[in-house]
């Protein structure tokens, strides 16, 4: 059992895992997609793809939330943040997202970056005459504090507190992907963040109906490997499954407590997803005992003709058809001090994570 930092990056253990992962024999290279930003940037930062890419091709997927946000949410949030009346709070990486125009950093009047959606009903009670709107942007990981956040500000009867909901859940894109007959993904790294709050069980149809392996992993090196490794077992011995190889922090159900949390603030719809499209059920709104409190349904948002730089290719890169280098921006117009897409302005935009682990020229 492996329990202190410095041993999931023994260098030691490391090495026996990437020789494990060499000797097994495939005719051809295996393509995992990792569905968490996060794991992308520990996989550039610790040099993973260079130590199995003769045998793994490891792609980046739509596992950034500000990355998957698409440009008509950012229009519609600095249309707000345009008003006098308005403040905008939100996560820090939000506020440099260009939409069709610019972005909230160059636009906006007042707007506000909080560490957690909470701190949003402090600025509500202490500015009544403003009308306070906090960008729900997230998948799993960050919908339990908006849901508890939309629940204290019933609770004490806020008139002028909204979200403009964008929030997505993880299992439905991955559908869309094993369905595309362009992809060819073997098998999936599973997002740890988001498993530690909704559980993996619900991504049980990655094996039972689409026959392919998915695993459940930590971001330190010797997680991830090991759970390429068990990704390169299942699949030599053509026993697709979903696993979980992230135990101290995940368990089959998640947290229930959280996710029933959610659903009674929430519940699905269907949602934008930048590169992929509208995706049947993979959005959450207000339910309607808090609709009171959704900004698109208070303010009179109009529609806009929403578009993304013509040469930014963050759409392909989100749906692994692309890689950041095949960008003719890439950290030449678009760097993360000057981003053109979301993918260069997140920390966890696979952009940014190939930019600054990129090597040296």
């Amino acid at each position: 059992m492996i329990r202190y930092l410095d041993e999931f990056r023994d260098q030691e253990r490391v090495k026996r895992l990437v020789d494990e992962i060499i000797e097994i024999q495939f005719p051809e290279k295996v393509n995992i997609m990792e569905v968490c930003g996060t794991h992308t940037m520990s996989i550039r930062r610790f040099g993973i793809h260079k130590l199995v890419e003769s045998k793994v091709n490891l792609i980046s997927g739509p596992g950034c939330p500000v990355c998957v946000t698409p440009v008509s949410y950012m229009d519609m949030a600095i249309w707000l943040s345009q008003r006098d009346d308005v403040i905008i709070t939100t996560f820090g990486d939000m506020v440099k997202v260009p939409g069709t125009r610019g972005s909230l950093q160059d636009l906006g009047r007042d707007v506000r970056v909080v560490y957690s959606p909470i701190e949003s009903i402090g600025i509500a009670e202490q500015n009544p005459y403003k009308k306070v709107v906090f960008l729900a942007v997230g998948f799993e990981t960050t919908v339990p504090t908006i849901a508890a956040t939309v629940a204290e500000a019933k609770k004490r009867g806020l008139d002028n507190f909204f979200i403009l909901e964008g929030n997505k859940i993880m299992p439905p894109p991955l559908r869309i992907l094993l369905d595309d007959r362009d992809m060819h993904i073997d098998g999936f790294l599973l997002p740890g963040h988001v498993c530690t709050v909704s559980g993996y069980v619900q991504y049980g149809f990655i094996a039972s109906e689409y026959g392919k392996t998915a695993v459940v992993s930590g971001f330190e090196p010797v997680d991830i490997l090991l759970a390429i490794s068990e990704i390169l077992r299942l699949i030599k011995k053509r026993e697709p499954s979903v696993k979980n190889m992230y135990p101290r922090a995940v368990r089959p159900e998640g947290n229930r407590k959280a996710m029933e949390l959610v659903y009674d603030v929430f519940e699905t719809t269907d949602a934008e997803w930048r590169g992929l499209g509208t995706i049947s059920g993979s959005g959450l709104v207000l339910r309607e005992p808090y609709r009171e409190f959704s900004a698109e349904r208070h303010f009179e948002i109009p529609d806009f003709d929403s578009h993304e730089h013509p040469l930014c290719i963050c759409g392909e890169v989100l749906k692994g058809k692309a890689v950041p280098e095949e960008c003719e921006l890439f950290a030449r117009g678009c760097t993360p001090d000057h981003p053109v897409g979301p993918c260069m302005v997140s920390s966890e935009g696979t952009c940014a994570a190939h930019y600054r682990y990129r090597n040296p020229s």
